[in-house]
């Protein structure tokens, strides 16, 4: 099983930025489909829009870009970008990274919110006519860390990390919100967003789920919210994937334990997204895992990096998302 990257297939030019997309084709047995669909691709938002699957993963993290990635069946995908570059928002300084970027649509517009990391960290927002960018910031801080003083006694809060953002249109109101926060202090915080999606309305107290860490993602589905998320350290096995669920997109929220976790063959799944097929009504869930790893972690190799991997999700009798397995399988082409 491997990858390769085909030739520049084609350069576009908006104002003064320079896109490029680029084929990634996967080398197949044809009696199999093999998962991972990404390499060097954690924290994979994924959006559906007219038969055509966009992920936005944090991918070169040690650089200050983002690209998205795109395609119709989850087997061919072409690479797009760089869609936002951190060496054009001023306000950034020079050893912020991004990560964990997450992307939603509205009035044709597509909003890009994105992390910006190590600590201090903030949360951005920025603008594009497209899904592939480029994407245009908003010139300020959406989201900002919160008491996180070395010293305790100078802390006047929970500790908040404003990191993992993710937007969503709640069906039942129609308003839009921004999920954010975990790692160092695992806290989550909700925020309304405003008509013009870059600014924040107001913000929702919310209680943090049990065995939340970060990463969080919600949908709703069959009559309930259900709010799934990361919890334990990245790098190491204990990395999984929690559930809870709410008839509230901001809780109280109801425990309902794991949905995924290391095995002999694959560690530390999680930072996930869910999407749906129109065509066929398959629900699936797009997240990172280790491969090729052994122990406990923690996994640090540069030339093995999360790859973003896609299952099936199942709902039980109650509506409740089954636990997933980790295949090596994956789901094979999928039209949308």
């Amino acid at each position: 099983m491997f990858k390769r990257i085909t030739a520049l297939t084609s350069v576009l030019f908006v104002a003064s930025c320079t896109m490029t997309s680029t084929e990634v084709n996967t080398t197949q047995a044809p009696e199999k489909n093999y998962n991972f669909v990404l390499d060097d691709a954690a924290d994979p938002h994924a959006m559906v829009e007219n038969g055509t699957v966009y992920i936005y993963p944090t991918h070169g993290q040690w650089k200050r870009q983002f690209y998205a990635f795109s395609s119709t069946n989850l087997v061919d995908w072409q690479k797009h970008g760089p869609i936002l570059d951190f060496d054009d928002i001023k306000w950034l300084p020079d050893n912020k990274r991004p990560w964990a970027p997450g992307t939603i649509k509205r009035n044709g517009k597509y909003y890009f919110y994105y992390s910006a990391g190590p600590m201090p960290s903030n949360i951005g927002v920025a603008v594009s006519d497209s899904p592939v960018g480029p994407f245009k910031d908003s010139g300020v801080a959406l989201v900002k860390d919160q008491n996180q003083h070395k010293d305790p006694a100078k802390r006047n809060g929970p500790r908040f990390e404003a990191i993992d953002a993710m937007p969503y249109k709640d069906p039942q109101s129609g308003k839009y919100y921004l999920y954010a926060g975990g790692s160092a202090g695992s806290t989550l915080r909700v925020f309304e967003l405003n008509d013009d999606m870059i600014s924040i309305k107001q913000e929702i107290k919310v209680d943090t789920p049990e065995k939340f860490t970060e990463g969080a993602f919600i949908h709703y589905h069959n009559g309930m919210y259900h709010f799934t998320y990361s919890h334990g350290r990245f790098n190491k096995a204990n990395y999984s994937i929690y559930y809870s669920t709410s008839q509230s997109p901001t809780g109280p929220w109801t425990f309902r334990g794991n949905l995924m976790k290391s095995d002999e063959h694959f560690k530390g799944p999680g930072h996930h997204s869910i999407i749906r097929s129109e065509k066929t009504g398959k629900w699936y869930m797009v997240y990172h895992r280790w491969e090729n790893v052994e122990g406990e972690g923690p996994y640090r190799n540069p030339d093995n990096r999360r790859k973003t991997a896609i299952e099936e999700m199942f709902y039980d009798d109650n509506g409740f998302i089954k636990p997933i397995n980790m295949t090596a399988q994956g789901v094979g082409k999928v039209s949308f």
